[in-house]
């Protein structure tokens, strides 16, 4: 009889235990993992909403970089972290939908060892060219300049495999252009390359192209989302400059490893979403160059369903492969 009631007492105060958690959440510093240098969209993104979350909850929000790989090393660490509501990290597009088909071996199982809390940010991509370099203005006279180019055209990305890698392998496949991948480090060396020539185009992260596309030294001829860009209303989008179906989004969701709590769970997305649906960081992004997202964790877990067979299709038109 005591055994039954010590185990009865046992399967009570599990959850009790777990709701005092999240109550109590977060009553020291929350670790966040960011998988990719500093300075980049991913980075200066998490670093505004960590920012805000500290604010809103009290503890500090700490960023740690931990790039390579695609993404993958910080996304393993974060991964193989405690699953205690400790340790937080912004998830890529990569690591939820493409580094599965483009490595032969992966560190961590994202539908496994991964549980999303909320989306974080969306952006598109934007096809720029250099003012100086060349001459075209539309995607359309892009490509009839191209295929009068003897050998071809280049264009730049931040490292094999990643969204402007696929999308400019995609682009090259679909007007039939000779053209050739020349990947970089981060846009940091891929918008130097081209404004100086070396490079012909890159259909690029928004956010790091912003700058000089103000500036005048390049022209954006189009971006990849589905509508046009609010801070660039007058830059038509792939499907309007000819490229039907031509829709790419870089997108984020903010993660914690496998088997956090429910209730601490569900008080970080309350979280999230309240300092993301603010009028003031929805300003923020977008002068970032990104949209600012929120939502609960089962949209998350549609949007990677949903859109893992076209990456898995894009990864196969680049012949990228990885070890």
């Amino acid at each position: 009889m005591l055994t039954r009631r010590l185990a009865l007492f046992g399967g009570l105060a599990a959850p009790a235990l777990a709701l005092a958690q999240a109550t109590d959440w977060p009553n020291r510093p929350v670790r966040v993992i960011v998988p990719w240098p500093p300075g980049g969209s991913t980075d200066v993104l998490a670093r505004l909403l960590s920012e805000r979350l500290a604010a809103t909850l009290g503890q500090p929000f700490l960023v740690e970089n931990r790039p390579g790989a695609g993404g993958n090393i910080g996304t393993e660490a974060l991964a193989k972290s405690a699953p205690d509501g400790y340790t937080m990290g912004p998830v890529t597009v990569s690591a939820w939908t493409i580094n599965q088909f483009l490595y032969s071996r992966m560190p961590y199982d994202p539908d496994r060892d991964l549980q999303p809390i909320s989306m974080h940010w969306s952006l598109p991509n934007v096809f720029a060219v250099s003012a100086q370099h060349n001459p075209a203005r539309t995607v359309q006279e892009f490509i009839a300049w191209a295929r009068g180019r003897r050998g071809g055209v280049s264009y730049g990305s931040p490292g094999v495999g990643t969204t402007p890698h696929l999308s400019g392998a995609w682009f090259v496949q679909r007007a039939g252009l000779d053209g050739e991948h020349v990947p970089f480090r981060g846009a940091a060396q891929t918008i130097p390359a081209i404004l100086s020539g070396d490079v012909t185009f890159a259909i690029d992260n928004l956010a790091s192209y912003v700058p000089v596309i103000t500036e005048g030294r390049m022209r954006a001829l189009a971006v990849t989302s589905a509508e046009r860009w609010p801070t660039l209303p007058d830059v038509p989008t792939m499907q309007e400059a000819g490229m039907p179906g031509f829709v790419v989004e870089s997108w984020c969701a903010m993660a914690f490893p496998a088997g956090v709590p429910a209730p601490i769970l569900q008080r970080a997305a309350a979280a999230i979403q309240a300092v993301s649906s603010e009028p003031a960081m929805i300003e923020r992004f977008l002068r970032t160059g990104a949209r600012a997202l929120w939502s609960g964790p089962e949209a998350v877990w549609e949007r990677i369903r949903r859109e893992r067979p076209n990456w898995q299709e894009m990864v196969r038109i680049s012949g990228a492969r990885l070890e």
